[in-house]
């Protein structure tokens, strides 16, 4: 199915995960699966490591998503370390497992890389020759509302979404964002310079102090004055700063609902338990496990 058909009917909804390591089992994340699959998600995104790690896995998981019937896989794809002949095998390998939708992406460089090491600089470029080559697979590429941090302006940084756009892209996912006013001022710049595509909106939940910094701070994002005061006031009792995350969490849905967005997509951190109690707590509700 192409995941795209589903931002015109109503807002998306959708999760993703990311595969363990290999010396890991797959059955936690297998079983945090079929708890996210009881909420009917419109697909289910997976990710893999830098450089192409955990590249298998992710098909893995892909697979099995597939596979299961309750949702449709998203994988990613970077340009990292490919060449045109790279994707073109790859590609080919998604179709033969039945996953017909893709995330391109540059990719986060390696430490010490000074380029993506492939054939393909930029998203766009990447995007163009899955289009091209492989007409029947659906693209999704990335945006930063509040600009990659490698972009040297928000204007630059559009006019590349646009490319990726003009490229075979048909709908965006978010890159995580806190700041509602600053997702809208997104909205409307990529609107004005001609972005028609539907807007995926990324959410991270806050749940642990150090790693909601670091995330937040490594994209480039800002840190609003409400969740500032959540990290000074309660970021040295865990449990405490849990509680007044998943709060937080669950007003930043209804605002992000508020201010338009085309679909939601949240970042599970392979957390079953911690999403399924901010979901519940933001009135949607999964069914039983079968």
């Amino acid at each position: 199915m192409d995941v795209s058909t589903v931002f015109k009917k109503r807002m998306s909804f959708s999760f993703e995960v990311f595969p363990p390591k290999m010396d890991q089992p797959m059955e936690p994340l297998l079983e945090t699966l079929d708890h996210l699959y009881t909420f009917d998600p419109d697909f289910i995104s997976c990710t893999y490591g830098a450089g192409g790690t955990n590249k298998g896995r992710n098909s893995e998981i892909c697979a099995s998503i597939k596979k299961s019937g309750k949702a449709e896989p998203v994988t990613h794809f970077t340009c990292v370390g490919n060449s045109r002949e790279d994707v073109k095998q790859i590609m080919q390998e998604y179709l033969d497992l039945g996953i017909t939708n893709v995330l391109a992406l540059r990719g986060d460089l390696p430490a010490g890389w000074e380029g993506t090491r492939g054939d393909f600089a930029h998203a766009d470029q990447l995007i163009g020759f899955i289009h091209k080559e492989f007409p029947q697979l659906n693209i999704a590429c990335g945006a930063c509302p509040e600009k990659h941090p490698d972009a040297p302006s928000m204007e630059q940084d559009i006019m590349h979404l646009r490319a990726k756009q003009d490229n075979g892209a048909t709908f965006i996912m978010t890159q995580l964002c806190h700041d509602v006013d600053a997702f809208s001022r997104f909205m409307e710049r990529i609107r004005k310079a001609g972005v028609t595509l539907p807007v995926d909106m990324g959410l991270m939940p806050v749940l642990r102090k150090d790693p909601i910094i670091r995330m937040t701070l490594s994209n480039g994002c800002s840190i609003p004055g409400e969740l500032a005061t959540i990290i000074g006031k309660y970021g040295d009792n865990p449990e405490d700063f849990a509680k007044a995350g998943k709060e937080y969490t669950v007003r930043q849905i209804a605002r992000f609902i508020d201010a338009g967005i085309d679909g939601l997509h949240i970042y599970t951190l392979n957390k079953y338990a911690d999403v399924a109690e901010i979901l519940g707590m933001a009135g949607i509700q999964g069914s039983p496990v079968k």
